[in-house]
């Protein structure tokens, strides 16, 4: 177990712990660094260059998420299958501590089960819960939490999320102020809802300076 576990660090843009908008229940959210399938509208095009981000071992990082007391991971990004043998070794350390994974990517299923690069049958073991498809701004999703396009699937391959049920929940945005003064934000939000909140924040501190 202690040699599956070893991995090169993975680079990882942004954490969220503690938050109910990126799943079910009390999460980390994982941002990693990096996408190859870069779908248009994306509002993360931010992350789909490889540059950037930090580079943390997944040991330490799976001891900064137990501290944090959450019941789950979620692993998005960026693509978690471009780093899939780190995501997969920080997904089995959270597992041999009952946190559980859920990972979102812009491959299908059916794509990563072939399992043509290093690690994707890895990372696909090693995950509960894989919400899958390209972003497809034309097929916006009107009903389910969580995903932004009709044609994304939530794929059970595991049964620890197996009761959940995305069209009884809603989507949520959490904001967060930084002692800094900074304004973080984490939840799904589309392109001109980012607009309008960037605005409204402008106003905000134009008006309580």
């Amino acid at each position: 177990m202690a040699e599956s576990l070893t991995c090169e660090p993975l680079r990882v843009a942004r954490i969220w712990h503690r938050t109910t908008a990126e799943g079910p229940g009390l999460r980390t959210a994982i941002w990693v660094q990096g996408c190859s399938v870069q779908c248009p509208g994306c509002i993360n095009q931010h992350l789909w260059t490889k540059r950037g981000g930090n580079l943390i071992e997944t040991e330490a990082l799976a001891d900064e998420v137990a501290e944090a007391g959450v019941e789950g991971v979620t692993l998005l990004g960026g693509e978690p299958f471009d780093q899939a043998d780190a995501c997969a070794s920080l997904a089995e350390r959270l597992h041999s501590r009952d946190i559980g994974v859920i990972v979102f990517t812009g491959f299908t299923y059916e794509t990563l089960a072939k399992g043509s690069e290093p690690g994707w049958i890895r990372l696909l073991e090693a995950t509960d819960l894989l919400v899958d498809g390209p972003f497809d701004r034309a097929n916006p999703e009107t009903n389910r939490a969580w995903v932004g396009s009709s044609n994304q699937r939530f794929i059970h391959l595991s049964d620890r999320y197996q009761a959940l049920q995305p069209e009884a929940h809603r989507n949520r945005l959490e904001l967060r102020i930084t002692p800094s003064g900074e304004v973080d934000v984490c939840g799904f939000v589309t392109t001109k809802d980012l607009a309008r909140l960037r605005s409204e924040l402008d106003l905000a501190v134009e008006i309580h300076p």
